[in-house]
Order: C-alpha cells, then structure tokens, then sequence
C-alpha cells in the first residue's frame, strides 16, 4: 500500500497523464512509460493482454523519459519503459534500476510544411537537414523537456555541430504533455520538429504536416525496460515485474503483439519487436 501511496501522490503532485484505476491488493504493476507508447495504443493492448492471460494487472502513469525515471526514483512504479539511453544507463549506475532490457523501437523523423521553406525534403540525413533550418532560421518547435524525445533532438542537433538556438527555435511550453500536442502545436504554428514516426502516423488525418527527412540510422528510436531494484525499494513487485517483462520479451507473446500492432488501422506497424529473444529467433 505505502507504494501505491507513493504512486498516487507522485500522479497528484505531479499532474500526470495515464493512470488507469490502479489497484489496491498486491496481485498488479506499477509502469512509468514514456507517452509516445501510450498516446499509440500499444502500452494500453500490451497490458490487457497480459492481464487476460495471468490475471495480474498493469496500471501505468505517462510521462518524458526524464520524468518517468524520477517517478521511479522514487519507488513509486515497479518498472519503467523509456527511451532514452544515456539517462537510463544513468538511472542504473546510481542503483534505481537492475538492467536495460531491449523490447520495441520504431522511429524518428523530421516533419514540416509540404511547401518546405527550409529546402530539406528528401536529405539523407537528419544533421544536414537540421543545418539547413538553423541556416535558413525556419521555425522549429522542441519539446524542451528532457524527455527521450528532446533528448534524441539535442542528439542530432549534436550530429549537426550546432546548439540551437534564436528566435527561429522555440521550446512548446506545454512539451511535458507528450508528442501529439507537441506535433499538433508544431502544425498549428507552420513550424519543422524531430516527432517519432507513430505519434506522426496516428495523427497524420488531422495535420498537414509532411515527413521530409525519414531513414537516418540515427534517427532510430529505441524503446527499453528497466526494473526498479527490489534493493533500492522494498515495495518493489519484483516477481510479477518480472513476468510481465518476460511476457513482454516473448518472441511468441509480446514482441508478436508489437509487430502486428497498427498494421490494420495504418498499414504499417508502429513499433518493431527488438527484445534478445526475438533477434535470436527473427520472429520465426
């Protein structure tokens, strides 16, 4: 209880998105997540999936990577499902998580106006595309808030040589509250921004936004889970946490739900399963 007492609080205090009916027994999961996953869908399928088939339950609570491992500094959630690599591996150096275990990654990329004013369309690279912007100071929107989306910008603003900045490059005051109201902010205003490939597919109806740069290697997006240490928070469900990963990891179970999700609303999927045990079997 003193968990999910702590969970609660942190959902409270903090405002976040996406608690769904937590529960009160012990038989249930804590997730701290990553938004762009739960604002696709697939977190909410990957949940009740497992439930039907254990009968343990899997309540999550959104926010950016940065955020998500804070909530989980806390010992507030039993696991963490982020996306940003340097912050996780941070998270485990200081004790608050036992190890990096690949499930899914899909991918960034760079949208803006079909009319193009920055003259990006169709560069091999991201880095080019995003000198071009800064050159030409083509309006760009960041989420600004160190989460694994922010975090793989600064990344390839890294890439470019160049620390953004001037009245070209604007922060979205509210890009705490995840990548569709940042894309949809982005629309509103004209503007360029780095968005992963399913936030822009799921909204893709309702903006008249373009990919422009796509198939950068280094836009690749790789989605992790990281148990909360047992050790760290005696709280901690570790034996279900790690059922749910090892459900999750399944190249029979989860990482097949992730392959085939979106590929009937979309035609294509949103995510691609990367867990050890899927590479080793290659889905077969």
């Amino acid at each position: 209880m003193k968990k999910l007492f702590l969970y609660l609080s942190a959902f409270l205090v903090l405002g976040l998105p996406g608690l769904a009916n937590a529960a009160d027994d012990s038989k249930f999961i804590l997730l701290s997540s990553t938004i762009g996953p739960i604002d696709s869908g697939i977190v909410d399928v990957l949940e009740n999936s497992f439930e039907k088939e254990t009968g343990i339950r899997v309540r999550h609570v959104g926010a950016g990577t940065g955020l998500a491992l804070d909530i989980a500094r806390k010992g507030s959630v039993d696991l963490v499902m982020v996306h940003a690599k340097s912050l996780e591996e941070k998270f485990i150096q200081e004790g608050y998580g036992t190890q990096r275990i690949p499930l899914m990654y899909n991918d960034f990329v760079l949208v803006g106006p079909a009319a193009d004013p920055a003259g990006i369309k169709g560069m091999k690279t991201a880095a080019e595309a995003l000198r071009r912007i800064a050159e030409k100071g083509a309006p760009f929107i960041s989420r600004g808030d160190k989460s694994g989306t922010h975090v793989a910008e600064l990344d390839l603003w890294g890439k470019a040589g160049l620390k953004p900045s001037g009245p070209w490059y604007a922060v979205y005051e509210k890009g705490s509250e995840g990548n569709a109201p940042t894309l949809k902010y982005t629309n509103q205003k004209g503007a360029y921004t780095v968005i992963d490939r399913a936030t822009y597919l799921s909204l893709k109806d309702q903006i008249s936004l373009v990919i422009l740069v796509e198939g950068d290697e280094a836009m690749l997006n790789y989605i992790s889970l990281i148990p909360v240490n047992q050790k760290k928070f005696k709280t901690v469900n570790a034996t279900d946490t790690m059922r749910f990963v090892n459900w999750l990891t399944n190249a029979k179970k989860g990482q097949i739900i992730i392959r085939d999700f979106g590929k009937e609303k979309y035609g294509a999927p949103l995510f691609f399963p990367n867990s050890e045990a899927w590479q080793k079997t290659k889905g077969k």
